[in-house]
């Protein structure tokens, strides 16, 4: 946690992204390159973003320099647990 929210990093390797690049990546069928294979529909990182916002989160994504992205998801952090098993 990180100011009372959870925070999730994920890093991956992969080509050199431009910065100018990455915020298109959070849309819904946009890839960083024209399909040319059966590699994915271009929605996971849609997906996060859209799961995230319902949640009050963030989504930031950052290229590596070296290639690949850093993408962080902040939420808030849950309140107390609640146990549903007793009524």
């Amino acid at each position: 946690t990180v100011d009372g929210r959870a925070v999730l990093t994920v890093a991956n390797t992969g080509p050199v992204i431009a910065p100018d690049a990455v915020d298109g990546l959070l849309e819904p069928f946009r890839r960083l390159h024209d399909r040319s294979d059966n590699d994915g529909f271009g929605l996971g990182l849609a997906i996060v973003a859209s799961i995230s916002a319902v949640h009050d989160g963030t989504v930031t994504a950052q290229p590596i320099p070296d290639g690949g992205l850093n993408v962080t998801v902040t939420l808030p952090k849950a309140g107390p647990e609640v146990d549903h098993t007793t009524a």
